[in-house]
């Protein structure tokens, strides 16, 4: 086998491809074991021309431009490859590529840094909104409901709820490139009333902390819940490329309710998906990211929410009670450390049977019947629902005082939080600072 062209270009440059695209590389092999051996040198050439791998390319730091211009002139000499989409701000861009345009960039192309497989990524209000101590919050003679600030939902798109009515300012579509809000999975629309749905379909029970804020669209993930590194990239630099062109109705917050399996890479901030959200943290714009479903194994957190940036948040069973006696960490959210052994969690928010919007006919409306509520709402429990709940108090958060940044709004969340009464119980690996309190991180 280590005879294989594609297998010494593995060994070769290990260093320059990560661990699922190396496996993927390999794995074209395993026919081989049924096939004459006379035929293996034709059928790796078929192979090497013929399959495509879809990646990430990341070139060296100040050396994008010049990198592009390498990968472009490798594809014009080899058919069927092709630079997808451009992501300058974290000198990345997306491609397809077959195996013999792979060897030859990395025997060539000086500017790359490293190539990543483009893999899958998926997607991860009545009492807990009471529980998170953010129903009515008042502050200078004013009750808090998030007006005047926009959060942009990263996720299977949106569905133009009763609940969510004239608060729909934008809608992207990565997936089938509609211009109009939709959402054919119902997982975002959820998460979108999590967060800011204002409860007109259930006489004001069923709303999110902020009620008036409005809600920027953004689909990444498809019917099934499932997307690509790239289209999550392609949502996240949106919202970057969003604030640039509107800087007087900018996105405040970004939500992401989804994530994928955390890989070891030499630090986290090689994470592509990681760079991305950093990058979005910089420019000013809050990013809120699901702990992850993988519980209650310890080094379970998802990524983006390995980053050290962001606000990584867990799941918290509050029974359905306003009362916090009785709470205690979801089994399903995702423990700390990281896989990089840094602390996350960084705080914990009700995401257990959680009420919020549903969208009719979609894939999970379809799914779990049983689940609905009413006519116009559905149950839904993980740490994709906390987040969003996360993600509306954020929101009266910079409606109270809107020179917060990002740094700011974390600690302040953070420092709010209450702890459990037993603080032998206590761990940061799975409650991090502990549980969200709205209350306690708006000063009066």
């Amino acid at each position: 086998m280590f005879g294989y062209s594609m297998v010494q270009m593995v060994r070769a440059h290990a260093h320059k491809l990560d661990k699922p695209l190396r496996e993927q590389v390999l794995n074209q092999y395993k026919p081989f074991k049924w096939t004459p051996c006379f035929l293996h040198k034709f059928f790796e050439g078929v192979i090497k021309r013929r399959k495509k791998f879809s990646v990430i390319i990341e070139f060296e730091k100040g050396c994008y431009r010049e990198g592009c211009q390498q990968v472009e002139q490798v594809f014009n000499s080899h058919s069927r490859c092709k630079i997808r989409n451009e992501f300058a701000r974290v000198s990345c861009c997306s491609a397809e590529l077959t195996p013999i345009a792979l060897e030859k960039i990395l025997t060539s192309c000086n500017r790359v840094k490293k190539i990543y497989l483009n893999g899958e990524v998926q997607a991860l209000l009545d009492t807990a909104v009471a529980a998170a101590n953010a129903r009515d919050i008042e502050r200078n003679g004013t009750t808090l409901t998030g007006k005047g600030v926009t959060i942009a939902v990263i996720d299977t798109g949106v569905h133009p709820h009763q609940d969510l009515s004239g608060r729909i300012v934008d809608f992207a579509d990565f997936i089938n490139q509609r211009n109009e809000p939709y959402d054919d999975n119902g997982h975002g629309t959820h998460c979108a009333g999590d967060a800011l749905g204002d409860g007109a379909a259930s006489s004001g029970r069923y709303r999110g902390p902020a009620r008036e804020a409005n809600l920027v669209g953004v689909k990444v993930l498809n019917k099934l819940g499932s997307g690509s590194l790239e289209t999550v990239m392609q949502g996240v630099e949106y919202c970057i490329n969003y604030n640039e062109r509107n800087i007087d109705s900018r996105i405040d917050i970004i939500n992401m309710s989804l994530g994928a399996p955390a890989l070891r890479y030499e630090s986290e901030t090689e994470d592509p998906m990681v760079k991305i959200v950093n990058a979005a943290w910089d420019v000013g714009i809050v990013v809120c990211v699901a702990a992850g479903n993988s519980g209650p194994s310890p080094q379970t957190i998802a990524s983006p929410g390995v980053s050290q940036k962001v606000i990584t948040v867990g799941a918290l069973d509050d029974r359905d009670t306003v009362e916090r006696d009785d709470d205690d960490v979801a089994s399903f959210s995702s423990r700390g450390p990281t896989v990089y052994d840094k602390k996350k969690p960084d705080i914990v928010a009700p995401g257990v049977n959680i009420i919020s919007l549903r969208s009719p006919k979609s894939y999970i409306d379809k799914l779990q019947k049983g689940n609905r509520v009413g006519t116009d709402y559905i149950s839904l429990s993980g740490t994709s629902m906390a987040t969003p709940i996360c993600a509306g108090i954020v929101a009266l958060m910079l409606e109270h005082d809107s020179s917060l940044s990002p740094d700011q709004v974390k600690e302040r969340l953070m420092l709010g939080t209450d702890l459990w009464n037993d603080p032998d119980q206590y761990s940061p690996y799975i409650y991090g600072a502990g549980y969200i309190n709205a209350e306690n991180s708006i000063p009066k």
